[in-house]
C-alpha cells in the first residue's frame, strides 16, 4: 500500500469530462427514484463531483446537497474504531485485553473477547439487531448498559478469533470501552477529538430532539411509491451508526486520517490491515491483483444508505450519501471509483442484447453455487435463456457478448467461466458494485 499522505483539495477544471459522465450515471439512477441524496468524488487534490439529488426533504421540495446533514449508518464504526485507537496510543486501550477490563459484569463466555476482536467482527458477539424483537424494541429509548444487557446473557455464536461475523453488538461493546476509558460520553468523545481538529463542524451525534439544520428526512421506497421511513431512536445506534455528517465533512474526515492527523503510523496500519474476510478495524479493504488497494464501507439506517471508499494509490475519494433506503449508493460508490480510476461504466439502458443459437444457450445451462444456501439456476424456457436465484421468480438473460450476460428486471450481470477444454464452469455475479463468484454443480 501507498504512503498516506496529506493532500489538499481545490476545485479545478481538470477531468470534466469525468466529471460530467459521473453525473449521467448518478442521474440514471436519481431519475429512477431509486437514489436520492448527494454525491462527492476527489481525485489527486481535485473535486470532480459535488453535487446533490433528489430531496432533502419531499414535502418542501428542499434539494440535497453537498452540506446537507444525512445519517451515516454503519460508516459510523470507522470512526469508533479511530477512538479506540486513539485511546490505545494513549495507554487508556489495550487492544488485546479482555473486554472484563473496562466491563468487569461481563459474563465468563466473554473471556477471549478483546477490542482488537470486536473491532474486525471475530468476537462471536451475537447482533442484537438480528434478533426477533428488535423491530418493537427499537423505537423505545435506552442506554449503553441496557443494549448491553439484550445480548450478554446469550451464548457466542463462535469462539473468538475463530470466524468472521458482522455484529453491531460488538460496536456496542466499544461504545462502552470509549466511555469508560476516557471518561467521556461517545458523543462528546468523537466531537472533541475527531470532529473539532479536522474543522467537521457539520458532523456528529444525532438525537431527534436536536434542531439540526438542514438535517435530511429519511424514505424508503414501498409497493405505492416512496414513503417516510421508519422510526429509530438514536440511542439505539450508538458507535455503531448514530453519527451524521455531510459529504464536504467526510472529505475532510478522509483527508485528515489518511493524512496522518489523527494516528500515528502503526495505528494507521492496524486500521487498515484485514483481519478476516477483508475486514480490517471498523473498514474493508480490498487489494487487486494489479496492486489497487480500495479502502471503503457502507452503511444503513432507516432511511438512509451510505457508501464511503478511499483508494490510497490513486489519492481518490468518493462519497455517497443517500436518504432513500436501496442498494443505489453501493452501487453507485462502486461505478464511481471505477469512473475515477479511468474505467469504463456502462448503464443499463446503453446495453444492447444480442442473439444466441440454441446450442449456444445450453451451454449455460446448469446450478452455480455462489454460497451454500444461495444458487443461481440457469435453464431455457420458451426459447430464452433464464436465470432463478434461490427463492426468487426466473428472469430473462440477455447475451451482451461471449459468456457476459445481463438483466433488466434488476441491476445485475453475469460473466460465465470456462475451463481450457471451453467448457461453462462457473459465473459471476456482478451486483451492488460486487463481484460473487460460483461453481457450477
Amino acid at each position: 500500500m501507498a504512503a498516506f499522505g496529506l493532500w489538499l483539495v481545490a476545485a479545478a477544471p481538470a477531468g470534466a469530462q469525468d466529471a460530467q459522465r459521473m453525473d449521467q450515471v448518478v442521474r440514471a439512477q436519481s431519475e429512477a427514484d431509486a437514489f436520492s441524496g448527494a454525491v462527492l468524488v476527489a481525485k489527486d487534490g481535485q473535486v470532480l463531483l459535488d453535487r446533490g439529488y433528489g430531496f432533502a426533504n419531499r414535502e418542501w421540495n428542499i434539494p440535497n446537497d453537498g452540506d446537507t446533514k444525512f445519517r451515516l449508518g454503519s460508516l459510523t464504526k470507522q470512526f469508533t474504531a479511530v477512538a479506540v485507537l486513539m485511546l490505545a496510543e494513549q495507554g487508556k486501550v489495550d487492544l488485546d485485553a479482555p473486554i472484563k477490563t473496562w466491563l468487569p459484569d461481563a459474563p465468563a463466555a466473554w473471556d477471549s473477547v478483546t477490542p482488537r476482536r470486536l473491532l474486525s467482527h471475530t468476537a462471536g458477539v451475537p447482533d442484537f439487531t438480528r434478533f426477533p424483537d428488535y423491530g418493537a424494541l427499537k423505537t423505545r429509548p435506552t442506554t449503553v448498559a441496557e443494549l448491553i444487557a439484550r445480548f450478554s446473557g446469550r451464548p457466542l455464536d463462535f469462539q473468538p478469533g475463530q470466524r468472521f461475523a458482522y455484529s453491531n453488538s460488538g460496536y456496542i461493546l466499544l461504545t462502552a470501552v470509549i466511555e469508560k476509558a476516557s471518561g467521556q460520553t461517545y458523543a462528546d468523545f468523537v466531537a472533541e477529538h475527531l470532529f473539532r481538529p479536522l474543522g467537521m463542524a457539520d458532523s456528529g451525534y444525532d438525537r431527534h430532539d436536536l434542531v439540526l439544520p438542514r438535517r435530511a428526512s429519511g424514505y424508503a421506497p414501498s409497493a405505492e411509491g416512496v414513503v417516510n421511513a421508519d422510526y429509530v431512536d438514536m440511542s439505539i445506534p450508538q458507535g455503531a451508526g448514530a453519527l451524521y455528517s455531510t459529504p464536504h465533512d467526510l472529505l475532510k474526515w478522509e483527508q485528515g486520517l489518511f493524512g496522518g492527523r489523527l494516528l500515528n503510523a502503526q495505528s494507521m496500519t492496524a486500521l487498515t490491515t484485514p483481519v478476516l474476510n477483508d475486514y480490517a478495524l471498523g473498514l474493508v479493504v480490498n487489494r487487486r491483483p494489479d496492486g489497487s488497494t480500495l479502502i471503503w464501507h457502507n452503511g444503513a439506517i432507516e432511511g438512509f444508505n451510505t457508501y464511503m471508499a478511499y483508494d490510497p494509490e490513486a489519492r481518490i475519494a468518493v462519497v455517497v450519501l443517500g436518504n432513500l433506503n436501496g442498494s443505489a449508493p453501493d452501487k453507485l460508490g462502486a461505478d464511481l471509483v471505477t469512473l475515477a480510476r479511468g474505467g469504463t461504466v456502462t448503464l443499463a439502458s446503453e446495453r444492447r442484447a444480442i442473439a444466441l443459437s440454441p446450442e449456444a444457450m445450453q451451454a449455460y445451462v446448469g446450478v452455480y453455487r455462489l454460497a451454500p444456501t444461495f444458487a443461481l439456476t440457469v435453464f431455457v424456457s420458451g426459447g430464452r435463456l433464464k436465470v432463478q436465484a434461490t427463492g426468487q421468480s426466473a428472469l430473462d438473460l440477455n447475451a451482451e457478448s461471449a459468456d457476459a450476460f445481463f438483466l433488466t428486471e434488476v441491476d445485475a450481470r453475469l460473466t460465465f467461466t470456462r475451463d481450457d477444454a471451453g467448457a461453462v464452469t462457473g459465473v459471476v455475479l456482478h451486483q451492488n458494485g460486487r463481484d460473487l463468484p460460483g461453481r457450477k454443480d
